[in-house]
């Protein structure tokens, strides 16, 4: 047997990429599709795929404060979790200290909070930095919670060189679809490219952004929207970068994307090939990369949140196995199972070791991750990731008809889109043409209002309480003196990362660094496309 070869549990031998020679029925080629690893990527980034390596294994998790997260952090990482991912709360979202009268409610509801360098250490408690790789869902302050991050790897003595991660820092999709962006759209963008020239000289294993079609997939558009949006995004981030005089190849090979997996199993493997051959033509044609990573598209999945229901939560695990395949059927690099209750509250510790087993059976039970694109040459695949290819470049093309990414988020474009294709899908569930167990098919009456995660609501107080002492606690003149020079950054052409890290070693807080931006750069609001 080759060593390109590997058998199935009835020994029969199979090979590691199938093509129409080494099928039984070759009547089909795999028209016009190079091998995995081979333009356009179609069929893969890697030659092998997942046989040298699995996709990375990175549940999202974030809850109360960073001592119970942590405690979370490490239960996955003891179940055989291979990535960390963390979701902040929305205050620490948008910028605001756990204290902040808007953040009442709030602190630690739907990710954990983050204030200040001190929470950072509890997050990361006995977890290697340099060893582990960490996601970050954080986009307005996301120059804030990356120098945090940095901060902390400083004090444990771990060289930047060795930080391996990657952090959202996708504000388009805030404009468009989540609502969670705080400053005017140049001010924002100046933050991100601040962010890819900083970690260019600094991070050099750090993704700089995931650019997300999940959120908009979420809101409600279409597969083909989803790739065509997030590939006009990231277009749009590309020649900001430019601008700054950054080359293409300086920050392409860590640009990262982001998506979502559906219930069209076949669709959504099509929509994956699509989107790494769509990447590649647009890039290749636009920039002329001469660094081939930069033509590759890499990405992370999440199955579904918008696909679970609060009625028979069991039937989301089956949703979630299937949407997970399909992922990696599509060629992900990295995977985040939901579990079967976040329909009615944050995960169980059950649940989401559940979702991770998930992962765990695929790629260790079932053999699927042993032939690299195992579905090409299947006609509907190459007929669904044909026209995906088609419609998504016609939307990226009416994008720019609009002068691209940006000046179509301002005359509400996308959002228009994204609101129209989510009406039609809702009248499809209401009228039963398309079908939800458990909502508008074998529907039942009982309803288990015992699942999900019960946060115990003094940790908030108690989150509060300590932010207030470490206020009292610190040298307020170092933290006043750190926070006047990132306002000079502010108000220069100087990168705001080094202040920023400074300011936070200092002591300051997420608020205060993000109240100097706030007062430098404003605020905005982004129209609703109705």
């Amino acid at each position: 047997m080759h060593e390109d070869e590997s058998t199935t549990r009835r020994g029969i031998v199979r090979s590691s990429v199938s093509t129409p020679e080494t099928a039984v029925d070759s009547g089909h080629p795999v028209d016009g599709h190079p091998l995995p690893g081979q333009p356009p990527y179609t069929r893969g980034i890697h030659k092998e795929m997942y046989r040298n390596k699995r996709w990375t294994m990175r549940q999202y998790a974030g809850f109360s404060t960073a001592k119970e997260t942590n405690q979370r952090f490490k239960l996955l990482l003891n179940s055989g979790q291979t990535g960390l991912s963390v979701a902040f709360d929305l205050p620490t979202q948008l910028g605001l200290d756990s204290d902040h009268e808007t953040s009442e409610g709030e602190v630690g509801k739907v990710g954990v909070a983050i204030d200040t360098l001190d929470d950072m250490r509890e997050l990361f408690d006995e977890i290697d930095l340099g060893e582990v790789s960490t996601s970050m869902t954080i986009n307005a302050s996301a120059t804030t919670l990356l120098a945090l991050y940095v901060a902390l790897a400083d004090e444990k003595g771990i060289a930047r060189s060795k930080l391996k991660g990657t952090v959202q820092n996708d504000i388009l999709k805030e404009y468009i679809a989540r609502g969670l962006y705080v400053y005017p759209p140049n001010e924002s963008i100046r933050l991100t490219t601040d962010l890819f020239q900083w970690c260019h000289e600094n991070l050099p294993s750090w993704n700089t952004i995931s650019v997300s079609g999940y959120h908009m997939r979420e809101a409600g558009c279409t597969a083909v929207e989803e790739v065509g949006l997030t590939i006009s995004n990231a277009l749009y981030y590309a020649e900001e970068a430019i601008k700054v005089g950054m080359n293409i190849d300086d920050f392409a090979p860590r640009m990262s994307f982001f998506f979502g997996c559906h219930n069209d199993f076949l669709e959504e493997i099509s929509k994956f090939r699509a989107a790494r051959q769509i990447w590649f033509e647009q890039i290749t044609k636009r920039f002329s990369p001469q660094n081939s990573r930069s033509q590759k598209l890499r990405f992370h999945t999440q199955t579904a949140g918008v696909t679970l229901t609060a009625q028979q939560p069991m039937n989301n695990a089956i949703r979630v196995a299937y949407q997970a395949l399909s992922s990696v059927f599509g060629g992900t690099q990295s995977l985040h199972t939901n579990s079967f209750d976040e329909a009615i509250g944050l995960p169980t510790d059950k649940a989401v070791k559940i979702a991770l087993r998930t992962q765990q059976i695929i790629s260790d039970e079932i053999f699927v991750a042993d032939t690299a694109d195992p579905l090409a040459g299947s006609y509907l695949i190459e007929e669904l990731t044909a026209k995906i290819v088609t419609g998504a470049n016609e939307l990226i093309d009416e994008i720019y008809s609009y002068g691209g990414a940006m000046d179509a988020i301002k005359s509400g474009v996308q959002q228009k889109k994204i609101h129209e294709s989510a009406w039609r899908e809702l009248k499809k569930i209401e009228s039963g043409e398309l079908p939800v167990i458990g909502v508008n098919k074998y529907v039942e009456d009982v309803v288990d209002a015992n699942l999900g995660l019960r946060l115990d609501k003094n940790l908030s107080n108690s989150q509060i309480n300590k932010l207030k002492e470490i206020k009292k606690s610190r040298n307020n003149d170092s933290v006043l003196e750190s926070l006047s020079q990132l306002r000079i950054a502010c108000n220069s052409d100087h990168n705001v990362m080094e202040p920023l890290i400074i300011a936070l070693k200092f002591g300051a807080t997420v608020g205060e660094v993000n109240g100097i931006m706030r007062e430098e750069f404003g605020t905005w609001v982004s129209p609703s496309g109705v």
